[in-house]
């Protein structure tokens, strides 16, 4: 089991890398409507929210040292698969963004 801040620290974890979805796909909704402004200003919170996972991230492998002080558990390989799958996100919405201002341009 984890001790207490080490489950609050995979807690903020989750909760960055969830914000950064949520901004990236806010983002491909604004694109979707023509709101470019709004669409690149989703996308750079949801860049700083992964930078703030990508630090917790971080900060956990150098606790851990590559010598498994850290105990891996379901809650933390979920936080993991989680920033994963946000940053596939982000990568997909920055082309989604791209697509439909090509779109717009077309009509």
């Amino acid at each position: 089991m984890m001790n207490d801040d080490a489950e609050q620290t995979v807690m903020e974890l989750l909760i960055h890398a969830g914000d950064a979805r949520s901004g990236a796909m806010g983002a491909i909704a604004s694109a979707r409507n023509r709101r470019w402004r709004e669409a690149e200003t989703q996308m750079e919170e949801s860049r700083q929210a992964a930078r703030r996972a990508h630090a917790i991230q971080t900060r956990l492998i150098g606790l851990d040292e590559g010598s498994g002080k850290i105990p891996v558990n379901l809650i933390l390989a979920h936080a993991q698969d989680h920033l994963m799958t946000t940053m596939l996100c982000q990568d997909m919405a920055q082309e989604f963004i791209w697509l439909h201002r090509r779109l717009a341009e077309l009509e």
